[in-house]
């Protein structure tokens, strides 16, 4: 008896909730998706924030399959000179080659250390700041999301995801996003404050000007790591390659992912010589990953970076949110904010919210809702996106709403 690939995704595949999607996808290109009846879809959530140069891009499939060609896996993350390691290492340190009215103490980021995905780049980054500051004591936000192992979970600011896996991490404390009274938290025994530049899962929420550079000044009095988590706003998706290069200040240690694979898994921490030196001894071999850096990510990777920054799409980015916004006007959307392609539709609630996103993917146009935020639309297509594919998109998520 045949048994459809539907039936077994339901039999045999771990599932997290009792309401998945469940859409049976063929193949992808571009800011398309077509499942097994041929039917087109927008992904206007890339993946979440993920497809940033949309799928299948065609330079990103041949440095894999060039990289293919050459070797996979080869040994242990850091021990073999690899060409698709060192190139990307040397590319990412190049973006982050730019002075700002506050740096960071320890000097420019320059160090990678590459991951399989983003939580893992949050758990080595909560390690180095412990070891380079001998502090236990780590400060996230309320409505802050950074993951899903313990540790990465231990940083979230929603008891409700957290309270029946404790025991969790001890030593974590939390603030409000862009509140300054907030920051006085932050003392001598604080390694690191983790904090997203644009409040993620919370809802697209962008702190007032001057906040981070409170919160830069606050973390190098106090001798305080500060902990920049870019992974769903790097690599281009809010107008510039680093979202908290508009807030004109400088982190100690960087982590990303989603948007760097080009649709392959990898994610990185970064930091500067001096705070990524401390891994390598007391003890020796102090962060260690199996696949932590494939070779055939980091070519993917090293392409899709390399074309954000020919064909200029960080910067295109804005332009194509600002149309987004102008186009998306609706009685039952109270507001769009966000920067860039990371966008958030506000509406009454979950119950009005649901119920239009699925008659959204029915009309062929995907789009999710926030953790934290169940009455706001996600809106985060790839960067790739055309001024035509945008106002075909929008008109079918209106009509959906209708």
């Amino acid at each position: 008896m045949h048994i459809s690939h539907r039936q077994l995704f339901f039999n045999h595949i771990a599932q997290t909730s009792d309401f998945p999607l469940a859409l049976e996808i063929e193949r992808a290109e571009g800011v398309y998706l077509f499942d097994t009846g041929g039917k087109k879809y927008f992904d206007l959530i890339s993946g979440i924030a993920v497809s940033n140069v949309g799928h299948r891009h065609p330079k990103v499939l041949a440095a894999i399959q060039d990289q293919l060609d050459k070797y996979l896996h080869l040994m242990v993350y850091g021990e073999y000179v690899q060409s698709p390691q060192v190139q990307l290492a040397q590319a990412l340190a190049k973006t982050l080659e730019f002075s700002c009215s506050l740096p960071s103490p320890f000097g420019q980021i320059d160090h990678v250390y590459f991951t399989n995905s983003g939580t893992e780049a949050v758990e080595g980054a909560m390690k180095l700041a412990k070891r380079f500051t001998r502090r236990s004591e780590i400060i996230s936000c309320f409505q802050a999301y950074h993951g899903a192992t313990q540790g990465a979970l231990s940083l979230s600011g929603e008891e409700f995801f957290k309270r029946n896996f404790r025991p969790l991490l001890s030593g974590i404390r939390h603030i409000r996003h862009g509140q300054l009274v907030d920051l006085e938290k932050i003392t001598c025994r604080t390694a690191a404050v983790v904090i997203e530049v644009i409040g993620g899962e919370a809802g697209v929420r962008i702190p007032a000007e001057g906040y981070f550079k409170a919160l830069r000044q606050r973390c190098s009095e106090t001798g305080t790591l500060l902990i920049f988590d870019e992974i769903q706003t790097g690599f281009g998706r809010t107008g510039t390659f680093w979202a908290f290069e508009s807030a004109d200040v400088y982190p100690d240690i960087l982590l990303t992912a989603k948007g760097m694979g080009g649709g392959m898994p990898l994610g990185a921490f970064m930091a500067s010589s001096q705070v990524m030196s401390v891994l390598k001894e007391n003890p020796v071999l102090g962060h260690i990953t199996t696949f932590g850096g494939h070779p055939v990510c980091c070519a993917a990777s090293l392409a899709t970076l390399t074309i954000l920054i020919n064909e200029s799409l960080p910067e295109k980015a804005t332009a194509k949110g600002e149309l987004i916004k102008s186009l998306l006007v609706h009685p039952k959307i109270h507001e769009v904010r966000g920067k860039g392609l990371m966008l958030a539709a506000e509406m009454d609630s979950f119950a009005v919210l649901k119920p239009a996103i699925d008659r959204c993917i029915q009309a062929g146009v995907i789009t999710d809702w926030f953790l934290f935020c169940d009455n706001s639309m996600r809106l985060a297509p790839p960067l790739t996106i055309s001024e035509s594919e945008i106002r075909e998109a929008v008109s079918l998520l209106l009509s959906a709403l209708d």
